[in-house]
C-alpha cells in the first residue's frame, strides 16, 4: 500500500500532543510568547519531529471555549497573544500592562478572568497603534490584512455586529443584515468601522506571533500538526457569510437538517451536534462549485499556518449523519453520502499536495477505509482502545500497519495513568495491558511509560504522545470529556514540568525506538 508523505523527513518519527493554551505563561492561559518558543526547543532537544496542536479557532463561553466550535473557522484566537511579545514589538510599554487579577493559576485556565484581563491588554495595544500610525499608514496595513486574508472582512464585520446586537445569532439579526444585502453590508461596514478595524488589528497580531513560532518550529526540524473540524459552527461568520452552500431555510437562515452521529453502544439516543451541513449534492446552479471553492480556501488557509492537517470527523466525507433540525436526539436522523475519493483528488489537483491525518475513530465502515486508503492517508490507532481481550484489535500493535499514526491518547481520552486508575475500565483490560507490556504486576508507577514504549515500538510510522502521558499524569489533567458542557479545555502544564531532564529521559526512549529526526548529511566539498 502507498503511504500518504508528510514531510516530516524520517522514515519514524515522533512528536507531541499540547495545545498552545496548556504551556506556561504569567498570563493565565498559554500563548505565542516565550514559553513557546521554549517549547519549541524542548522538542528539538527531546528528539521529535512534530508538535501538534488542537485548532487555533477563537473560542468563547457560548461553546463552552471548545476549539472545534468556533465563529470562525479561520481566524486566531486572540486570547493565545503574548502580551510579552507585544511589549517586545512596541505595542505596548510594560508598565501599561494591566494589573493581574490576583494569582492565575499554573495548572487550570480561567476564561472569564483571561478574556477579561487580555481585553485590556488588546485595547491598549489598539491605542498605541492609532496614536502611532497616521491615517493613510493604517488603511495601507487593513488594504493588506484582507487582501492576505479573504475571510478577514466578513468575519471582522460578523465580530462587530455580534457586539452590536448583544451576541445575538446571526439568523436573528435584521433581514437586511440576515441575508446580507450590499446596501446594508455597505452601511453596516461604514457604521462600524473602528470595532471592525480593531478585529483586524488583533488578527494582524495574532498571525504575526503564530508566523514567528512556525518558523522557530521549522528552524528547529519540528514539523505542526494542526487540527480542523469538519463542521462548522452555525452562528460564526463561516456560515453567514456563504449561506447558500449549507442546508439552511431561506427564511429563517436555520438549519434543516444538522449533524451528529446515530445511537451506539455509549449513548443509545446518539449525538447531535447540531452544526449545520453541507449542500454536497444540491442541484442549484453554482452551489457544488461554490462549496468545493470554499473547502480549497479552507485547506489552503490552514497549510498556510500549519504543516499537517489532521482532519476531524474524517468518516463524514464518505458518509454523514443527517438529522432533521427539529429533532431534540439523533435517533431519527439516517446516513447520506458524502463527497467521497472525487472531493479529494480535487482538492488535491487543487493544492498540490494534501498532507492529512484521517481521524478515523469510532465505528469505520469499509467504505471509510477505502476512502482513507484510496488518498493513502495515515488513520489513528489510539493504544489505550486495544485492550479488550480480541488479539485480532486493530489498536494492538502488532496489529497496526505501517501507514497510521500511534497515539496513548488524545484529547478527547483518558490520560494513561488516569485509563489504569479508572473504575470504569474493567479489571480484565488493565491486566491484558499489563501482560502486553511484559508485566505482572498491578502498580500505577511506570504505566503511562509502558505505554510510551509500547507506542513508541509499534510499526507506526509516526507516534503522537500527549503530554499529559509523558509526564504521567492522571485525569484531573485530562483536556476533554466528551459530552460534558463545563471545566473543559482548561489544562496547563506548569514550567518546572517541562525540564531538561525530561527532555533527555524522551530523547533516549526516541533514539531506543529508532525515531529520532533524520541526520542531513554534511557538504564533504571542500571549499
Amino acid at each position: 500500500m502507498k503511504e500518504q508523505k508528510l514531510g516530516i523527513g524520517a522514515a519514524r518519527a515522533s512528536g507531541v500532543l499540547l495545545h498552545i493554551s496548556s504551556l506556561p505563561s504569567p498570563f493565565g492561559i498559554g500563548d505565542l510568547g516565550p514559553a513557546s518558543h521554549a517549547f519549541a526547543d524542548f522538542l528539538a532537544r527531546s528528539g521529535q519531529s512534530c508538535w501538534q496542536v488542537l485548532p487555533l479557532v477563537p473560542v468563547s463561553r457560548a461553546f463552552g471555549n471548545s476549539p472545534y466550535m468556533s465563529d470562525s473557522a479561520f481566524a486566531g484566537n486572540p486570547l493565545l497573544i503574548s502580551p510579552e511579545l507585544l511589549v517586545r514589538d512596541g505595542w505596548l510599554r510594560q508598565e501599561e500592562l494591566p494589573p493581574l487579577p490576583g494569582e492565575f493559576s499554573e495548572y487550570l485556565v480561567n476564561f472569564e478572568a483571561v478574556t477579561a484581563w487580555k481585553e485590556q491588554v488588546l485595547e491598549r495595544a489598539w491605542q498605541n497603534f492609532l496614536r502611532s500610525r497616521n491615517e493613510e499608514r493604517q488603511e495601507a496595513l487593513f488594504a493588506e490584512l484582507t487582501a492576505q486574508h479573504f475571510w478577514l472582512r466578513n468575519y471582522s464585520l460578523f465580530v462587530a455586529l455580534k457586539r452590536h446586537f448583544n451576541q445575538q445569532g446571526w439568523f436573528d439579526w435584521p433581514e437586511e443584515l440576515r441575508l446580507r444585502q450590499p446596501e446594508a453590508i455597505a452601511a453596516a461596514e461604514r457604521q462600524f468601522q473602528p470595532d471592525i478595524r480593531r478585529c483586524q488589528f488583533e488578527q494582524h497580531l495574532f498571525f504575526s506571533q503564530w508566523q514567528e513560532l512556525h518558523g522557530k518550529a521549522a528552524a528547529n526540524g519540528v514539523q505542526i500538526i494542526g487540527d480542523l473540524p469538519i463542521y462548522v459552527a452555525l452562528d460564526s461568520a463561516d456560515v453567514w457569510a456563504d449561506q447558500d452552500i449549507f442546508m439552511l431555510s431561506p427564511k429563517t437562515g436555520r438549519p434543516t437538517h444538522v449533524a451528529g452521529v446515530p445511537p451506539d453502544y455509549f449513548s443509545k439516543t446518539g449525538q447531535l451536534w447540531g452544526n449545520p451541513l453541507y449542500k454536497w449534492h444540491s442541484r442549484t446552479p453554482g452551489v457544488k462549485e461554490r462549496l468545493l471553492d470554499w473547502w480549497e480556501q479552507r485547506l489552503r488557509a490552514v497549510l498556510a499556518v500549519v504543516d499537517v492537517i489532521r482532519i476531524d470527523h474524517f468518516r463524514g466525507f464518505e458518509a454523514y449523519w443527517a438529522v432533521p433540525a427539529k429533532e431534540e436526539t439523533a435517533m431519527n436522523g439516517g446516513w447520506q453520502k458524502g463527497p467521497g475519493l472525487r472531493f479529494f483528488k480535487e482538492m488535491e489537483k487543487r493544492l498540490s499536495s494534501l498532507p492529512v491525518i484521517a481521524e478515523d475513530l469510532g465505528v469505520i465502515t469499509p467504505e471509510v477505509e477505502e476512502l482513507r486508503d484510496g488518498m493513502a492517508f495515515p488513520g489513528m490507532k489510539i493504544l489505550l482502545f486495544a485492550f479488550d481481550g480480541r488479539p485480532e484489535n486493530a489498536y494492538l500493535p502488532h496489529n497496526m500497519p505501517r501507514n497510521c499514526i500511534v497515539y496513548t491518547g488524545t484529547h478527547d481520552n483518558d490520560t494513561a495513568v488516569g485509563w489504569y486508575l479508572s473504575g470504569e475500565v474493567a479489571a480484565t483490560a488493565k491486566r491484558q495491558a499489563k501482560s502486553y507490556a511484559n508485566r505482572s504486576d498491578d502498580e500505577v508507577a511506570r504505566f503511562h511509560e509502558d505505554m510510551i514504549s509500547l507506542a513508541m515500538s509499534s510499526p507506526a510510522s509516526l507516534c503522537i504522545l500527549p503530554m499529559q502521558d509523558v509526564l504521567g499524569f492522571g485525569n484531573d489533567c485530562r483536556m476533554n470529556t466528551p459530552g460534558t458542557a463545563s471545566g473543559n479545555w482548561r489544562w496547563r502544564c506548569a514550567p518546572r514540568f517541562i525540564s531538561d531532564a525530561l527532555a533527555e529521559r524522551l530523547r533516549q526512549t526516541t533514539e531506543l525506538f529508532g525515531r529520532l529526526p533524520a541526520v542531513p548529511e554534511k557538504d564533504t566539498k571542500e571549499a
